[in-house]
């Protein structure tokens, strides 16, 4: 967009030219486009599969096989899991069965102990049902055990673990016509009924590993950082990695993991090689013990109010003070300072208030870029951290001591010009031709989340009529408001699957467990044998996220490969960001809202 085209928003007071900025992040953008997009990656298989196992339980596990039948079941026991569960709770409903793969709820928290976790997002607004379990975070962004102790706490208080099927895994779900149940099959042979299913099964759970040529040939230890090997390295979250005191480590990945894992790498080894494709922006944490007087004066309704606050400021609205005040919420900070300083922003043109988005977005990352400077004492270094796309192109980092890791003369950062790393070796690794020889070589390469729905889950899902998920969902999503697809009646859906998204992902979560919470109480209640949405509802809905998609995809396009961009490849199919709703998280939950507030369970079929 031309500096010219705007009359309202007075550019001459900036510090940076907007024209330069824009082709410096077209430049990075363009090198890091690779051809196999998601193929770059691959699944623990041959002597990886490991790599899925669970490593916090005894092996061999096993119990008679389940051929019951329960009125709900939950897959999944992360923070979707929990919520539909407790809302379910909350109406009444008794009759519940939490199946989960790990050896305990959690989910993500469940899997992810690698030194130095932490939620990025406010904790105070992170955890959920802070206020049913009476209970305050000990920190600003708790560490891991705290919230995987948080998430056991839930299971506790709801009496979750009654009746639960942990360390079983699905491998199918079936509607059976004749008796209107879901038959769920597992690893342990269980074939148990269900009048209701909701599935939960997380983004997060699944590691992925690049697909580097050689990678099977590397004759040092390797392990992927949701499976954290201390058997190896020693030392626990909190970190004193002490087996790592001789040895020569290396780490593939510098995203949101990375970033936290890192800082406890470069303390213990004796050398750090840090393989990084596109530096992580990395802003202030500020991270402090909660304020004892500031809890003395919350009142009821505290957290709800919290939540809607900074999920309405960081999808760009106004609220008179934000609560949360962190890095999230401060781009847009810098936009009402923009806008107020052009006079009457409700009367801008679009174009105008696209500008201005993109200025208060090159403000902040000029700040971040600016700490990189700061911090890195090596300015060769330092420029290679810099992070040259706006802001949410990628999921920011917060940390207050990853940059100054890289000032250790231990750690070095190998920066593959947003190539990835060449090949592996018996040795180490290869990188523009040179071999850095490894003792270990550790993968934060993230999770599957640009697969199919049932790739992810791990599962199928057959419905009416012998209907596969994996077959109708196979080319993009098709649901009712997210949660409901014809042919899969009695069955929902919990996560990004054409849902609001908000950075704070237990929110949007919980909005979905009231709305399933509200359908599934209903048909218990009514007695009825089946809820599904009609092939008219879902189509209307799927007409909307389709006509709303535009609004993001320009966005995003522009963006450098990831996770958010389906790697490059745009938002269509099954990418991580595919089939938002594009009005945004606020609009989408007044959306469940009215319908709820309605009755008429209006787009379902009630049988």
């Amino acid at each position: 967009m031309s500096t010219t085209k705007t009359q309202t928003i007075d550019l001459s007071q900036l510090n940076f030219d907007p024209d330069t900025l824009r082709e410096k992040y077209r430049q990075e953008r363009d090198k890091r486009i690779r051809q196999d997009g998601l193929e770059q990656y691959q699944k623990p298989t041959g002597d990886f599969t490991g790599y899925v196992d669970d490593p916090y339980v005894e092996p061999g596990f096993s119990r008679e096989a389940l051929n019951d039948e329960v009125e709900v079941a939950i897959i999944g026991g992360g923070f979707g899991g929990l919520l539909t569960a407790v809302r379910l709770r909350e109406a009444g409903v008794k009759d519940i069965r939490m199946i989960e793969k790990g050896g305990d709820f959690g989910g993500t928290w469940y899997w992810n102990r690698y030194p130095g976790a932490q939620c990025d997002v406010e904790s105070y607004i992170y955890f959920p049902l802070l206020e049913e379990l009476d209970y305050i975070p000990v920190e600003k962004y708790s560490h891991a055990p705290e919230i995987l102790a948080h998430s056991k706490a839930i299971a506790e208080k709801y009496q979750l673990y009654d009746n639960a099927c942990l360390q079983t895994e699905v491998t199918e779900i079936r509607w059976d016509q004749n008796i209107s149940r879901w038959i769920i099959a597992t690893n342990h042979g269980d074939t148990m009924k269900a009048r209701f299913v909701a599935m939960a099964n997380g983004l997060l759970s699944r590691p992925k590993l690049p697909g580097i040529p050689g990678i099977d040939a590397f004759k040092g230890h390797t392990f992927h950082t949701s499976r954290w090997d201390y058997a190896y390295t020693k030392g626990n979250a909190e970190g004193g990695l002490s087996g790592l005191k001789d040895k020569r480590v290396g780490i593939i990945g510098t995203g949101a993991t990375a970033v936290q894992c890192i800082p406890h790498l470069g303390a213990a080894a004796k050398e750090l090689y840090v393989f990084q494709r596109t530096p992580s922006s990395i802003d202030v944490r500020n991270n402090a013990t909660t304020d004892q007087s500031w809890v003395e004066t919350l009142e009821p309704g505290w957290q709800q109010q919290r939540m809607d606050n900074f999920n309405i400021i960081a999808t760009g609205g106004q609220q008179d003070e934000d609560l949360v005040n962190d890095g999230w919420t401060d781009i847009f900070r810098n936009l009402q300072t923009i806008l107020s300083a052009a006079g009457n922003s409700a009367g801008m043109s679009p174009k105008d208030q696209e500008l201005a988005m993109e200025i208060a977005d090159f403000q902040k990352m000029e700040g971040v870029r600016a700490r990189a400077s700061h911090i890195v004492k090596d300015q060769d270094t330092a420029e290679k951290l810099k992070p040259y796309y706006r802001q949410f192109c990628k999921r920011p980092g917060f940390h207050d001591e990853y940059l100054d890791t890289f000032n250790q003369d231990s750690v070095t950062l190998v920066d593959t010009l947003g190539q990835g790393v060449e090949r592996i070796t018996e040795k180490g690794v290869i990188v523009d031709g040179k071999e850095y020889e490894l003792d270990c070589l550790i993968f934060a390469t993230g999770f599957e989340v640009g697969t199919n729905y049932t790739s992810q889950s791990g599962y199928d899902v057959i419905g009416k009529a012998e209907t596969a998920l994996s077959k109708k969902w196979a080319n993009s999503l098709s649901t009712f408001h997210g949660m409901h697809s014809h042919s899969f009646p009695n069955c929902y859906f919990i996560g990004f699957t054409q849902t609001g998204y908000t950075a704070n992902v237990p929110h949007t979560l919980n909005e979905q467990a009231k709305h399933i919470a509200y359908v599934i109480q209903y048909g218990l209640d009514n007695e009825v044998t089946s809820i599904e949405a009609s092939l008219d509802a879902e189509a209307e809905w799927v007409a909307t996220i389709n006509r709303l998609a535009g609004m993001g995809e320009e966005f995003y396009a522009q963006c450098t490969p990831g996770y958010y961009n389906n790697e490059g490849k745009g938002n269509g199919g099954n990418g991580f960001l595919a089939g938002q709703y594009g009005g945004g998280p606020v609009e989408f939950f007044k959306i469940l809202d009215d319908w709820r507030a309605a009755g008429d369970l209006a787009g379902l079929e009630i049988r």
